[in-house]
């Protein structure tokens, strides 16, 4: 697992959901980094960004 991004069997083990999911996850998180002006790059979702929009995961670490 690297340490900065998520790929998406990342997102499928962590929260057990589909691959389609998955991608579907990464699309959302993606787009609102892009509406912030972040660089995104496809396939991959920020995992600090990830932990903090998924409910209680940012509060676990």
């Amino acid at each position: 697992m690297n340490e900065k991004f998520l790929e998406v069997g990342d997102v499928m083990q962590i929260l057990g959901i589909s691959r389609s999911a998955a991608y579907k996850l990464m699309r959302q998180i993606n787009s609102e980094l892009e509406k912030k002006g972040y660089i995104v790059i496809r396939g991959k979702a920020s995992r600090k960004y990830f932990e903090e929009r998924i409910y209680g995961m940012s509060d676990a670490v």
